[in-house]
Order: C-alpha cells, then sequence, then structure tokens
C-alpha cells in the first residue's frame, strides 16, 4: 500500500522533462493523502465497534501493541532503507547545497532523490504500520537536531533517529501519566509538544 501510495505521487509529480518539482510532489502527497484518507474513512464506515475504536486508536497513534516481536520484523524490514539512507549520506550533503552545485561536485542528484524517497517511504511505512499515525516526530526532531549539530548527513542521521526515539519515549511516559488512570495517544503528545516547537523553528528559519 506504501508503495503504491509513492509510484502514485511520484508519477503525478512528473513535469515537464521528466523532473521532480518538489512543490508539485507536496500537493501530489496531499491529494493521495486525502484519497487514502476516504478509503480509510469509508472502511471505518464498514467496520463494526470494536473495529472503529481500534481503527480510531491506530490513527491516533500509540505503543500499546508494541512488543518485542513487533520490534524484531520492524528491525529486519528497516534495516534495508535505513543502510540505503547512510550510504547516500555525502550525496545529502552536496544536494543540500543546491542542485546546479551538487551536479557539478559529482552528484546524480535525480537518481539519488528517487532512490531517498523510496527509502524513506518504506521507513514511514514500517513506522505507520507498527505503532500508527504519529505526527510531528519528522518535522520537529530533525530540524532542532541540525541546529544543534553539524549538519553532515552521515552523523546527521543516526543522531536523529536517536533523538527521535527518546522524544517518543518521553511523549509516551507523558501520555500514560498526565490523565491517570486514562492513557492519551502518543500522536496526540506529539502534536500538542511539536505544533509549537515547529512554529518557533519555521519562524527562526525565516527570520
Amino acid at each position: 500500500g506504501a508503495l503504491a501510495a509513492v509510484v502514485l505521487v511520484y508519477r503525478l509529480s512528473l513535469v515537464t522533462g521528466r523532473r521532480l518539482d518538489p512543490h508539485v510532489l507536496l500537493l501530489s502527497g496531499v491529494v493521495v493523502g486525502a484519497f487514502a484518507g476516504a478509503l480509510m474513512s469509508a472502511i471505518m464506515v464498514m467496520s463494526d465497534a470494536p473495529g472503529v475504536r481500534n481503527a480510531f486508536l491506530w490513527l491516533l497513534g500509540g505503543f500499546s501493541a508494541a512488543s518485542w516481536r513487533a520490534l524484531a520484523v520492524f528491525s529486519v524490514y528497516a534495516a534495508l532503507p535505513l543502510g540505503v539512507l547512510l550510504y547516500h549520506a555525502r550525496s545529502l550533503d552536496l544536494i543540500a547545497l543546491g542542485d546546479e552545485a551538487a551536479h557539478h561536485l559529482g552528484a546524480e542528484v535525480d537518481r539519488v532523490r528517487r532512490i531517498i524517497y523510496l527509502s524513506t517511504a518504506l521507513l514511514t511505512a514500517a513506522s505507520v504500520a507498527t505503532c500508527g499515525i504519529v505526527g510531528f516526530v519528522g518535522l520537529v526532531v530533525p530540524h532542532a537536531v541540525r541546529t544543534t549539530f553539524r549538519p553532515l548527513h552521515r552523523s546527521l542521521l543516526p543522531l536523529v533517529f536517536v533523538a527521535g526515539g527518546c522524544f517518543l519515549v518521553l511523549a509516551d511516559v507523558v501520555s500514560r501519566t498526565a490523565v491517570r488512570p486514562l492513557e492519551l495517544p502518543v500522536g496526540v503528545v506529539t502534536a500538542l509538544v511539536g505544533v509549537p516547537l515547529f512554529a518557533v523553528l519555521l519562524r527562526r528559519t525565516l527570520a
């Protein structure tokens, strides 16, 4: 399902000359996301009450179904795309300088972008399948880490993964203790924390 969505977004994003336009990519993602959301809504409407409740909790995100088996399956699945990202760390450093500069320095910009999009889509699919939709982690944590540490991706990527995991553990602790004996979905906590932080980071970046 994730691969189908990525392929559809990619095909919609190709513009004249078969080049990938990031702005069109964003709009294509919104369109495909809305279509997928409509399909999920239709499935929930046709489900029984327990199924609707489970689907709703999954959409909000959480670690209630966490287990060593789930972690093992996720680790095996995520090993390849993680390795691909680390392998292309230098190319990502060059692309950060701009497409033209990266091309002159030897990076195959379009090819690397396709590989990175595919790898990140696979990682996102594995994460969502495991713990549901937990928003704003991928927006807030990388920006926060980048402002603190060196921007080289070979060291930046592992730091982002570790910092993102720590942030999720803290969010899980808050979700389990803030309104005891009830347990908030982790996605609610990350959104409440992530939206203000992202707004501050965005304002600082644009200033």
